[in-house]
């Protein structure tokens, strides 16, 4: 291929019908939602903005339906709980696996989503909120599926520094906040959905950042920064804004830990404005930006333009299993009984997630780490359960610098974090919280490398 050929902008393009619905999720006021070891109360006392679901329904003209669910929570403590609401879908519309993603946004000022804490405040809750969350999943896909028509998905990236890395180091004492030493991924992805009169029909933004906004200190149901986020594009657009939460282990926003709704919003309206700006110059839902030819000028020029962009209809979906080491946990038998005898509140928080984090692995030596991965015409997306670093998405799109790569993390499951081996001698959160043993990320971002080469060169088995 001559260098002329690779002279444009790295989007991505998807023929295929769509579907799109939004539901409303907002748990009920007196549910346990303790999602910070330090806060002081069990249960939210009011309602800062709805969460909400969304569904994003693909239908290749020549292949299987693809349903992309995102909703405003928090993590799955207990694997039975999201495997339970997963398996509730695929059964209802009778899908394989590989056709689902369910994502969460990741904020940290929702409800609990973990059957186990029924003996906590609120948690009676629980369960029935678990039970109307498939019903609203079930009643989301339908009107999705109701609603197709005829459309293009196009890609385009951007840039927001909302988030910065949050591995400071004070006094050789690692904390989660804001390092102004160190730079962080500010890669913004946005999607653009069309009908076949180019009409703008919804908008996604694909973005790494802890909703951290809200914290200890905060006693509101909120989808924290995602929500004003959201707002902030609707209002302009007047169409659907679906989040997507990326590769974010790493990455948080410099103003976080805060009770006021005002910091938080703020956070939201500058990811929202970033959208926007990004949105700005992609008035062509269907062109690409490429070089053209030279002009001598006063000076020799480089002169680009416009031209027609012939958008995929290719699909394909797949499951990558990557098997990676667990480190030596405890019984969870020892972790239970410590938890029963510590009188520490804030200790008896973090014991009851490690209880619940090891009863869900059991014996077992090595994690299989499922990887959906989908090529969605000229773009690849990429989802898994874990909190991994940004240096997943970094390296990985950076491997395939000519195709449109969305990240995912905290999709279909959740177990813990994937650091960076170098981080494994430090005594540090995302280290001593994560089950994993060192170098599983880095595992899991060459076999991600392998399994994108694998569905681009169209074999179909991903070992």
């Amino acid at each position: 291929m001559k260098q002329k050929e690779l002279l444009k902008e790295t989007t991505g393009s998807l023929l295929a019908q769509f579907g799109l619905s939004q539901c409303d999720i907002t748990p009920p006021i007196g549910i346990y939602s303790r999602n910070w070891g330090a806060a002081a109360f069990d249960q939210a006392t009011a309602i800062h903005q709805p969460l909400l679901m969304h569904c994003l329904y693909m239908q290749p003209d020549d292949g299987l339906p693809a349903i992309l669910l995102t909703a405003d929570l928090g993590w799955w403590k207990n694997a039975a709980d999201e495997q339970n609401l997963r398996l509730a879908l695929l059964s209802h519309f009778d899908l394989e696996e590989s056709q689902l993603i369910f994502a969460l946004s990741h904020t940290h000022a929702g409800p609990s989503i973990c059957s186990a804490d029924v003996g906590q405040p609120g948690g009676e809750l629980i369960s029935p909120y678990l039970e109307f969350l498939k019903q609203q999943a079930i009643s989301c896909v339908e009107m999705a599926q109701s609603g197709l028509f005829n459309g293009s998905l196009t890609w385009s990236y951007g840039v927001c520094d909302l988030a910065s890395n949050r591995d400071l180091e004070v006094d050789s004492q690692y904390l989660i906040g804001y390092n102004p030493l160190k730079e962080a991924d500010t890669t913004l992805l946005v999607g653009r959905l069309y009908d076949k009169t180019e009409s703008l029909k919804a908008v996604i933004c694909n973005y790494a950042c802890h909703p951290t906004s809200f914290a200890h200190e905060n006693d509101l149901i909120s989808p924290d920064f995602v929500g004003e986020m959201r707002n902030t594009v609707e209002r302009v657009l007047a169409v659907p804004c679906l989040f997507l939460q990326g590769a974010s282990g790493d990455l948080a926003p410099r103003r976080q830990y805060v009770k006021d709704p005002a910091l938080v919003e703020a956070n939201g309206r500058q990811l929202g404005y970033a959208v926007l700006a990004t949105l700005a110059q992609e008035v062509h839902g269907n062109k690409n930006w490429v070089f053209k030819e030279p002009l001598i000028s006063g000076a020799p020029l480089a002169c680009w333009g416009f031209q027609e962009q012939i958008a995929s209809a290719d699909f394909k979906q797949n499951i990558l299993s990557v098997s990676v080491p667990y480190k030596k946990l405890p019984r969870p038998e020892a972790i239970l009984e410590e938890y029963e005898n510590c009188t520490d509140r804030v200790m008896k928080d973090r014991l009851w997630r490690k209880y619940n984090t090891c009863k869900s692995i059991g014996d077992q030596q090595e994690a299989i780490i499922p990887v959906w991965i989908w090529k969605m015409g000229d773009a690849v997306l990429v989802a898994q359960a874990n909190e991994a670093y940004s240096c997943y998405q970094t390296e990985v799109r950076a491997e395939f610098p000519d195709y449109t790569i969305v990240f995912i993390n905290i999709a279909n499951g959740y177990v813990g974090y994937l650091a960076p081996k170098e981080l494994y001698d430090q005594n540090i959160y995302a280290v001593w919280q994560s089950p994993y043993a060192s170098g599983s990320l880095e595992i899991l971002i060459e076999q991600t490398k392998l399994g994108i080469q694998t569905l681009l060169t169209d074999e179909t088995r991903l070992d």
